[in-house]
């Protein structure tokens, strides 16, 4: 899915199409998703945190009638995002606000029924990309757990649910975190790059009840010989196009 970085061509999607080239994240696997995966049930507003292109935003807005509120500090990836949701068909329930996150989540007066993050990943400084607005977008130093945990549990309604996607190798510090700020997983979806392969994402749902299990599923998007599951076309095939 990944594009050459002079590649400007808008990405599309069955519902809409989009610009990524200058945001801080493109259109990818992770996010997608997650957009897609979040439990929109009962759901009347989101606040999308660290919302990049706006994928997750569009995303979810085709799944659904909810408003959609995105959050970004990248000023390219909030002059892409508006962009891309003043030309969507659903651009009456999306708005974009350039604001550091904590610095929101302060201020704000706004409840949300869900939150949704793709939110920086790395926390080993060996791994730090070259771009500096692309490192802004990964690295946990940009906005840390804590922080990010911290603003959730201040914006979200009760019963609200917090849904993000995280490297799997480090769900588990992220999860204990959460639980210092009232957070509980309560759903998992375990992404396998390939069959009978261990999980190297893993999509959580969070919320200040804590469950007595946690609803577990594992995903496998491509088979041993590279090509993708059924359950991941199944998964994609009313969003992406060449699925069916």
């Amino acid at each position: 899915m990944a594009k050459h970085p002079n590649d400007t061509r808008p990405f599309h999607f069955r519902q809409f199409s989009m610009f990524h080239h200058r945001s801080t994240m493109k259109v990818g696997t992770d996010a997608v998703l997650l957009a897609v995966w979040a439990d929109l049930s009962g759901v009347r507003s989101v606040l999308d945190a660290g919302s990049g292109s706006g994928v997750i935003s569009l995303l979810l807005a085709a799944r659904s009638e909810v408003e959609i509120l995105a959050v970004e500090i990248d000023p390219d990836s909030v002059a892409e995002s508006e962009r891309n949701f003043r030309n969507s068909p659903f651009a009456g329930r999306l708005a974009v606000r350039q604001a550091d996150f904590s610095s929101f989540a302060t201020s704000s007066a706004r409840r949300f029924d869900m939150v949704v993050s793709n939110p920086p990943f790395f926390v080993d400084y060996a791994f730090r990309p070259k771009e500096k607005q692309r490192e802004k977008a990964r690295h946990a130093d940009s906005l840390t757990y804590g922080q990010l945990c911290e603003g959730v549990a201040k914006l979200l309604n009760p019963g609200g649910k917090f849904c993000l996607v995280l490297p799997h190798d480090v769900s588990g510090q992220f999860l204990e975190t959460a639980a210092g700020h009232g957070l509980y997983r309560q759903k998992q979806l375990l992404i396998c790059p390939k069959r009978q392969l261990p999980p190297n994402r893993v999509n959580l749902q969070l919320g200040f009840e804590k469950p007595v299990e946690v609803e577990t599923e594992n995903f496998y998007i491509r088979e041993k010989d590279l090509t993708f599951t059924p359950q991941y076309i199944d998964f994609l095939k009313d969003f992406y196009t060449g699925l069916d």
